[in-house]
């Protein structure tokens, strides 16, 4: 977000102070009508004053809008928190404050029901209706300044067209003379081989320019739009992009077998694709994450006594250290350290890389029986902990790899998207790769994982995963 404005992180910290100041006057006024409600006075000596000061609800008055934060980030509100859709703030806000209300009620209001049901309807309907009203009241004052700042352009989308086409200028029009209250400005456009080397009226880069044009006009978002391209092509450029970290968005009329399931987006009311989003929602994300972290905790505590016996296994088996390190590739092509128990010689690619085997020679006794029950895996709940990696996501892989795999199936290129995982749906259907060809037959799951993801998708990954490890079928 560029112009006279407010970082993302910024504005994202004035949402969540917003939503605990009004979740804190909503459950404080809840508490006045509670006392009234439920004829507390009586166990307070009929003041109102000993019954909001006592320790148990001031420990309530400060751990519940706490906790109502933590909920409302798993419903993705915090997402993004400069565009945001009106309708999806309401719907959110209506499902994160039910789903507080009843929490709340099983935790904290459980026995202050009456006995008579009616009665405990209209104070769940008090509670709701309060934490609604104010935490609504304050998301949409932070919203609608935002709407006034945008159109007054303030604050502004600073937006780069990859493309000095036909296209580019059709597309520059069109958001240059949109009503839209999102106010968005194109900076200039990115040559590509065979355009025009000008332009009348923006600047005109070269491709070999794009980082920095990217990082010095301060890009807030990128539009693909070039008069012809191929899936190929995309994938080059995407290749490229991803890095950045910005979002990535190409018009629905260039189609294709890369583009076709990616989440469709709105842009001044031009309907673009966005490439670099996945199709799951922003609640799912961060549930995903938090279960990421939470289970690979639990999993490292609960495994500890296999982690010291693989460890005292692969020291006595051979030579070598106990963890092996490789770079993978991982979200936005960014790379990273994948750790597992050393399962093969340490000489094992001394001639380059090699895809294992089934019978390997190079993989040491030990290390075959750590890999047919996937214990030389444990230790990458470590990288899932760093946010390298996820349960369930495609297979991270090498670049040495990658490279021939995207020459062969450039859609590959897309699983960018989103971190690799642990287990994927390749190795569940396909299992290990001993050629390029196989990993390339298995990254054509990695692409329906993409374009299918979800928690319930994750789940089943999950449990043919664990089937997979507790037959011994790993290897």
């Amino acid at each position: 977000m560029q112009g006279k404005n407010i970082s993302r992180g910024a504005q994202r910290a004035k949402y969540v102070v917003m939503d605990f100041i009004m979740s804190s006057l909503a459950f404080f006024l809840f508490n006045i009508i509670r006392y009234e409600f439920l004829d507390l006075g009586r166990d307070y000596d009929n003041s109102i004053t000993t019954f909001l000061f006592n320790a148990k609800l001031i420990a309530e008055q400060i751990a519940v809008p706490v906790g109502l934060l933590g909920l409302y980030w798993l419903s993705g509100y915090y997402n993004q928190s400069i565009r945001k859709s009106r309708l999806v703030e309401l719907t959110t806000t209506i499902a994160s404050n039910f789903t507080a209300t009843l929490l709340l009620f099983f935790i904290l209001l459980i026995n202050d029901t009456t006995g008579v049901k009616l009665r405990d309807y209209e104070l769940l309907i008090i509670l709701f209706g309060l934490l609604f009203a104010f935490t609504y009241s304050g998301r949409r004052y932070l919203t609608f300044q935002t709407i006034k700042h945008l159109r007054a352009r303030q604050w502004i989308y600073s937006t780069l067209i990859i493309g000095n086409s036909k296209r580019s200028r059709q597309i520059y029009r069109k958001l240059r003379d949109s009503g839209s209250e999102w106010a968005y400005d194109v900076v200039g456009f990115i040559r590509l081989k065979g355009e025009p080397a000008n332009d009348d009226v923006l600047p005109v880069w070269e491709w070999d320019e794009v980082e920095e044009v990217y990082h010095s006009k301060k890009i807030d978002q990128i539009i693909l739009a070039p008069d012809n391209i191929r899936d190929l092509d995309i994938i080059r450029i995407l290749k490229r992009l991803f890095p950045l970290n910005c979002p990535v968005k190409i018009a629905p009329d260039t189609l294709s077998y890369v583009t076709g399931n990616i989440r469709l987006d709105d842009i001044q009311a031009i309907p673009f694709i966005d490439l670099t989003s996945p199709r799951i929602s922003e609640y799912q994300k961060n549930v995903k994450r938090t279960l990421d972290v939470a289970i690979s905790i639990a999993a490292l505590l609960l495994f500890s006594p296999v982690i010291a016996a693989a460890a005292i296994g692969v020291k006595l088996s051979s030579a070598g250290p106990i963890i092996y390190r490789q770079e993978r590739i991982g979200k936005g092509r960014k790379p990273f350290y994948i750790y597992k128990f050393r399962s093969m010689r340490t000489d094992a690619e001394k001639s380059g890389p090699q895809l294992s085997r089934e019978d390997d020679d190079r993989i040491t006794g030990w290390g075959r029986i750590m890999r047919k029950y996937r214990i030389d895996e444990i230790p990458q709940f470590w990288n899932i902990i760093r946010g390298d990696m996820s349960l369930v996501g495609p297979r991270p892989e090498r670049a040495y790899y990658i490279e021939q795999i995207v020459s062969r199936a450039p859609y590959y290129g897309l699983i960018f998207q989103v971190r690799p995982g642990l287990t994927s749906w390749g190795m569940v259907k396909h299992g290990y790769a001993s050629s390029v060809d196989e990993m390339v037959a298995r990254s054509r799951y990695d692409l329906l994982y993409l374009n299918n993801m979800s928690l319930i998708t994750d789940f089943k990954i999950i449990i043919y995963t664990v089937n997979t490890v507790l037959k011994g079928a790993g290897v």
